[in-house]
Protein backbone atom coordinates (compact mmCIF):
# COMPACT_ATOMS: atom_id res chain seq x y z
CA UNK A 1 0.00 0.00 0.00
CA UNK A 2 1.28 3.64 -0.39
CA UNK A 3 3.75 2.59 -2.88
CA UNK A 4 2.17 4.83 -6.17
CA UNK A 5 0.87 1.56 -8.04
CA UNK A 6 -2.64 2.96 -8.85
CA UNK A 7 -0.84 6.29 -10.54
CA UNK A 8 1.73 4.04 -12.38
CA UNK A 9 -0.97 2.47 -14.29
CA UNK A 10 -3.05 5.06 -14.63
CA UNK A 11 -0.21 6.88 -16.04
CA UNK A 12 0.74 3.89 -18.29
CA UNK A 13 -2.81 3.99 -19.78
CA UNK A 14 -3.23 7.98 -20.07
CA UNK A 15 0.16 7.80 -21.52
CA UNK A 16 -0.82 4.88 -24.07
CA UNK A 17 -3.77 6.24 -25.17
CA UNK A 18 -2.31 9.89 -26.14
CA UNK A 19 -0.14 8.37 -28.37
CA UNK A 20 -2.63 6.36 -29.90
CA UNK A 21 -6.67 6.87 -29.08
CA UNK A 22 -7.57 3.99 -31.09
CA UNK A 23 -5.79 1.47 -28.26
CA UNK A 24 -8.39 -1.01 -27.28
CA UNK A 25 -9.61 -1.37 -23.56
CA UNK A 26 -7.57 -2.89 -20.47
CA UNK A 27 -9.52 -4.64 -17.90
CA UNK A 28 -8.99 -4.87 -14.78
CA UNK A 29 -9.95 -6.95 -11.99
CA UNK A 30 -9.05 -6.10 -8.33
CA UNK A 31 -11.00 -6.91 -5.23
CA UNK A 32 -14.51 -5.49 -5.03
CA UNK A 33 -13.17 -2.82 -2.00
CA UNK A 34 -11.13 -1.22 -4.58
CA UNK A 35 -13.37 -1.10 -7.30
CA UNK A 36 -14.37 2.47 -5.84
CA UNK A 37 -10.74 3.49 -5.21
CA UNK A 38 -10.05 2.86 -9.06
CA UNK A 39 -13.03 5.17 -10.02
CA UNK A 40 -12.44 7.27 -7.64
CA UNK A 41 -8.14 7.64 -8.84
CA UNK A 42 -9.11 7.57 -12.24
CA UNK A 43 -11.11 10.80 -12.36
CA UNK A 44 -8.71 12.71 -10.32
CA UNK A 45 -5.60 11.82 -12.10
CA UNK A 46 -6.55 11.03 -15.55
CA UNK A 47 -10.10 12.44 -15.95
CA UNK A 48 -9.65 11.64 -19.56
CA UNK A 49 -10.14 8.19 -19.32
CA UNK A 50 -12.95 6.22 -19.83
CA UNK A 51 -13.94 4.12 -17.05
CA UNK A 52 -16.72 1.68 -16.75
CA UNK A 53 -16.90 -0.08 -13.27
CA UNK A 54 -18.51 -3.87 -14.68
CA UNK A 55 -20.09 -5.69 -11.48
CA UNK A 56 -23.13 -5.78 -9.92
CA UNK A 57 -26.62 -7.13 -11.32
CA UNK A 58 -27.14 -4.71 -13.29
CA UNK A 59 -24.14 -5.50 -15.04
CA UNK A 60 -23.70 -5.41 -19.09
CA UNK A 61 -23.37 -9.00 -21.37
CA UNK A 62 -23.56 -9.65 -24.88
CA UNK A 63 -24.03 -6.70 -27.36
CA UNK A 64 -24.28 -4.14 -24.26
CA UNK A 65 -20.94 -5.06 -23.20
CA UNK A 66 -19.82 -4.55 -26.46
CA UNK A 67 -21.01 -1.43 -27.55
CA UNK A 68 -19.79 0.18 -23.98
CA UNK A 69 -16.30 -1.71 -24.71
CA UNK A 70 -15.95 -0.08 -27.77
CA UNK A 71 -16.15 3.64 -25.54
CA UNK A 72 -13.81 2.93 -22.83
CA UNK A 73 -10.53 2.50 -22.04
CA UNK A 74 -10.01 0.63 -18.94
CA UNK A 75 -13.28 -1.61 -17.12
CA UNK A 76 -12.74 -2.17 -13.78
CA UNK A 77 -14.31 -5.46 -12.88
CA UNK A 78 -13.66 -7.41 -9.37
CA UNK A 79 -11.91 -11.53 -9.45
CA UNK A 80 -15.34 -12.99 -8.51
CA UNK A 81 -17.21 -11.17 -11.25
CA UNK A 82 -14.46 -12.03 -13.74
CA UNK A 83 -14.43 -15.64 -12.82
CA UNK A 84 -18.40 -15.34 -13.02
CA UNK A 85 -17.96 -13.93 -16.59
CA UNK A 86 -14.76 -15.33 -17.95
CA UNK A 87 -16.62 -17.28 -20.60
CA UNK A 88 -17.41 -13.31 -21.98
CA UNK A 89 -14.82 -11.42 -20.75
CA UNK A 90 -12.47 -14.55 -22.42
CA UNK A 91 -13.97 -13.63 -25.89
CA UNK A 92 -12.41 -10.37 -26.17
CA UNK A 93 -8.62 -9.38 -26.62
CA UNK A 94 -7.47 -6.77 -24.20
CA UNK A 95 -5.10 -4.11 -24.93
CA UNK A 96 -3.96 -5.19 -21.56
CA UNK A 97 -5.11 -6.71 -18.25
CA UNK A 98 -4.11 -5.89 -15.21
CA UNK A 99 -4.54 -7.81 -11.44
CA UNK A 100 -4.58 -5.79 -8.78
CA UNK A 101 -3.83 -7.55 -5.31
CA UNK A 102 -2.19 -9.84 -7.31
CA UNK A 103 -1.77 -12.39 -4.72
CA UNK A 104 -5.44 -13.03 -5.29
CA UNK A 105 -4.45 -15.56 -7.78
CA UNK A 106 -1.35 -17.01 -5.86
CA UNK A 107 -2.88 -20.80 -5.79
CA UNK A 108 -2.35 -21.51 -9.05
CA UNK A 109 -5.42 -23.99 -8.57
CA UNK A 110 -8.27 -21.50 -7.54
CA UNK A 111 -10.92 -20.46 -10.13
CA UNK A 112 -10.13 -17.22 -10.65
CA UNK A 113 -6.54 -18.09 -11.06
CA UNK A 114 -7.33 -20.58 -13.87
CA UNK A 115 -10.09 -18.08 -14.89
CA UNK A 116 -7.36 -15.12 -15.21
CA UNK A 117 -5.23 -17.51 -17.02
CA UNK A 118 -7.57 -17.67 -19.89
CA UNK A 119 -8.07 -13.75 -20.78
CA UNK A 120 -6.17 -12.82 -23.90
CA UNK A 121 -4.09 -9.70 -23.71
CA UNK A 122 -1.40 -8.03 -26.01
CA UNK A 123 -0.12 -6.60 -21.81
CA UNK A 124 -0.20 -8.40 -18.61
CA UNK A 125 0.63 -6.61 -15.41
CA UNK A 126 0.20 -7.78 -11.62
CA UNK A 127 0.34 -5.09 -9.01
CA UNK A 128 0.41 -6.34 -5.41
CA UNK A 129 2.33 -4.83 -2.28
CA UNK A 130 2.39 -8.53 -0.54
CA UNK A 131 5.24 -10.36 -1.05
CA UNK A 132 5.19 -13.88 -1.57
CA UNK A 133 6.10 -15.58 1.75
CA UNK A 134 4.12 -18.92 2.19
CA UNK A 135 5.41 -21.13 -0.77
CA UNK A 136 7.38 -20.57 -4.06
CA UNK A 137 4.63 -21.65 -5.91
CA UNK A 138 2.95 -18.54 -5.58
CA UNK A 139 5.51 -16.78 -7.59
CA UNK A 140 5.28 -19.52 -10.05
CA UNK A 141 1.14 -18.65 -10.29
CA UNK A 142 1.97 -15.09 -10.42
CA UNK A 143 4.57 -15.36 -13.16
CA UNK A 144 2.80 -17.91 -15.02
CA UNK A 145 -0.25 -15.54 -15.67
CA UNK A 146 2.18 -12.53 -16.06
CA UNK A 147 4.50 -15.11 -19.05
CA UNK A 148 3.22 -17.91 -19.31
CA UNK A 149 5.32 -21.07 -19.06
CA UNK A 150 8.94 -18.74 -18.08
CA UNK A 151 9.53 -20.70 -15.41
CA UNK A 152 7.92 -24.00 -16.91
CA UNK A 153 5.28 -26.31 -15.79
CA UNK A 154 3.79 -26.34 -12.06
CA UNK A 155 5.54 -29.81 -11.94
CA UNK A 156 8.76 -28.68 -12.87
CA UNK A 157 8.93 -25.19 -10.94
CA UNK A 158 8.59 -27.65 -8.07
CA UNK A 159 11.11 -30.00 -8.62
CA UNK A 160 13.97 -27.20 -9.90
CA UNK A 161 13.13 -24.53 -7.52
CA UNK A 162 10.58 -25.11 -4.66
CA UNK A 163 12.01 -28.07 -3.79
CA UNK A 164 15.76 -27.30 -3.66
CA UNK A 165 14.83 -23.80 -1.99
CA UNK A 166 12.53 -24.70 0.55
CA UNK A 167 13.15 -28.06 1.60
CA UNK A 168 16.66 -28.10 1.34
CA UNK A 169 17.72 -24.29 1.80
CA UNK A 170 20.24 -24.77 -1.79
CA UNK A 171 21.31 -20.74 -2.56
CA UNK A 172 21.92 -21.82 -6.48
CA UNK A 173 18.73 -22.42 -7.82
CA UNK A 174 17.06 -19.50 -5.60
CA UNK A 175 19.91 -16.94 -7.45
CA UNK A 176 18.78 -18.70 -10.74
CA UNK A 177 15.11 -18.10 -9.88
CA UNK A 178 15.98 -14.14 -8.67
CA UNK A 179 17.95 -13.83 -12.10
CA UNK A 180 14.87 -15.00 -14.10
CA UNK A 181 12.34 -13.05 -12.71
CA UNK A 182 14.42 -10.03 -11.47
CA UNK A 183 13.38 -8.04 -14.91
CA UNK A 184 9.80 -8.91 -14.79
CA UNK A 185 9.57 -7.38 -11.17
CA UNK A 186 9.20 -3.60 -10.34
CA UNK A 187 10.16 -3.65 -6.45
CA UNK A 188 9.48 -0.41 -4.50
CA UNK A 189 9.86 0.15 -0.59
CA UNK A 190 8.36 2.79 1.41
CA UNK A 191 11.78 3.80 2.46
Amino acid sequence: MGLGKTIQLLALEAHRRSEDPDTGPTLLLCPMSLVGNWQREAVRFTPTLRVYAHHGRERLRGDALRDRLAVTDLIVTTYTTGSRDIDELSGYDWQRVVLDEAQAIKNSLSQTAKATRRLRAAHRVALTGTPVENRLAELWSIMDFLNPGILGSAELFRTRYAIPVERHGQTEPARRLRAITRPYVLRRMKT
